[in-house]
């Protein structure tokens, strides 16, 4: 069943009895571990399936997330079951993203890899073997100016704020990034989207794909 619903913060694309995909605002959490968050993309689901009904045992599952900062389109589940299916099958899943870096990149395209680990402040940094998982970011730069270049960026692994660690240590963080990224500049917001995602259906098997449009601020950026 496609939809186009808006509850704040972020955009219904898609809903079935199984799962709901969404198009999240930069800034909302996907969820908060300590139930400190009033606003998460968890609760404004779990609040819209309920529809008002305090007593009701409906919610959503989570399935992945998107950092605070990154907008674009993220799966939840609706049942347990589908939350597992989905989860099993996750390598299999397909995930661009884009991205607006600080420079201009000498190899136009390729593919970043190595260990990333993450330290009792919740940082990330690139390691070594012993203690950190293998991870990797296929990219293409799809048009560039002077300031910023604009990627195209394939997930071939999922790890913790990845991408922005693996561009920042290439020495072009995301534009925006306050945690990883450049230092004084202020910018409306993380240069970093989901735009598409394909995956096969938890209950009919069904390869879906959902396209979530480049927000405007990338476009005023490389114009």
């Amino acid at each position: 069943m496609k939809t186009s619903r808006r509850p704040k913060g972020l955009e219904i694309v898609y809903e079935d009895r199984d799962l709901i995909v969404i198009n999240k605002d930069a800034g909302l959490l996907t969820m908060s571990f300590h139930r400190d968050e009033p606003q998460t993309a968890e609760r404004i689901l779990t609040d819209y399936l309920r529809k008002g009904a305090a007593r009701s045992r409906l919610r959503v599952f989570v399935v992945h997330r998107l950092d605070r900062e990154t907008s674009g389109l993220l799966v939840f589940a609706k049942t347990e079951e589908a939350q597992q299916s989905l989860k099993k099958n996750w390598e299999s899943v397909e995930k661009e993203y884009r991205a607006v870096v600080h420079g201009t990149l000498k190899e136009k395209s390729g593919t970043i890899s190595g260990y990333l680990a993450e330290d009792k402040d919740q940082f990330v940094y690139v390691c070594g073997q012993t203690e950190g998982r293998w991870s990797e970011t296929q990219y293409e730069v799809i048009r560039e100016n002077k300031q910023f270049s604009e990627l195209k960026i394939n997930l071939l692994t999922g790890r913790k704020n990845q991408i922005r660690v693996h561009f920042a240590d290439l020495g072009h963080p995301v534009v925006g990034d306050t945690k990883y990224g450049l230092k004084g500049k202020k910018f409306e917001r993380m240069a970093l989207h989901s735009r598409c995602i394909a995956f096969n259906h938890p209950h009919s098997g069904k390869r879906m794909v959902f396209e979530a449009p480049v927000p405007g601020f990338f476009t005023r950026l490389m114009s």
